[in-house]
């Protein structure tokens, strides 16, 4: 689902609590990119699975809103536009890349990647596809800001593969030179009283907890593209 902050509210819901069902991508058109003069407010956009969509939750309370109240608090101008979809992968980001980039964004924040681990799909192969991501978002929009955030694997798959995969992060953060913010559920997962029943899917205690690590890291970005877009404007 998309849901612009402040301004739509989603009316549906992902129907399974499993963050890896089958599902296909039911979502609302970005906006498209505005033609002659620029917006007063800038969008960051949320690509991630059910984590972000905030399955379960109301969808208010799904962490990219929270993110919002945190924008609005501080005074920063940007809108949030929450593209969570429940059951995607790091392909299925990929596949559906070419369309979010139809979208007006300054600031897109990229989570993916727990499915993958979910299925032990090989590291290797989400490396790839971030970088491919990646890629094609400095391509077709070379002046927005690309955040990657951290995802971790199970350990019930084994510490080498836990390992293999954590290290992807950085190494793609590093190589292809975007922030990363530290692992989105940090202090969440594993935490029964944190979490909905299905042990995955933080609760709305848990959500504050998540979007307090994401805003940690995401508000520098903000604040430097403000000040950028401040001082285009002059």
């Amino acid at each position: 689902m998309v849901v612009a902050c402040s301004r739509t509210r989603d009316a549906g819901r992902a129907d399974s609590a499993s963050p890896v069902p089958d599902t296909e991508s039911s979502t609302h058109a970005l906006a498209p990119r505005a033609s002659g003069s620029a917006p007063a407010k800038q969008v960051v956009l949320f690509a991630g699975t059910s984590l972000t969509a905030g399955l379960g939750l109301d969808p208010d309370s799904a962490y990219p809103m929270l993110i919002q109240r945190k924008i609005d608090s501080a005074g920063l101008p940007f809108d949030v536009v929450n593209a969570g979809v429940s059951g995607e992968t790091s392909s299925g980001l990929l596949d559906r890349l070419d369309w979010l980039l139809r979208g007006n964004f300054a600031v897109m924040v990229i989570e993916t990647g727990a499915n993958d681990g979910l299925r032990g799909i090989p590291a290797a192969t989400v490396k790839a596809n971030l970088e491919a991501a990646l890629d094609r978002i400095r391509a077709g929009r070379p002046e927005a800001r690309a955040v990657l955030v951290q995802m971790e694997a199970l350990p019930n798959l084994g510490p080498k593969y836990a390992a293999e995969f954590h290290a992807v992060y950085p190494t793609v953060a590093r190589e292809k030179g975007v922030a990363l913010v530290p692992f989105l559920l940090a202090g969440v997962a594993g935490h029964r009283e944190l979490n909905q029943g299905d042990g995955i899917h933080p609760n709305y205690v848990g959500e504050r907890m998540v979007a307090a690590t994401v805003w940690k890291g995401l508000r520098p970005i903000l604040d430097s593209v403000a000040r950028r877009a401040t001082a285009a404007a002059r």
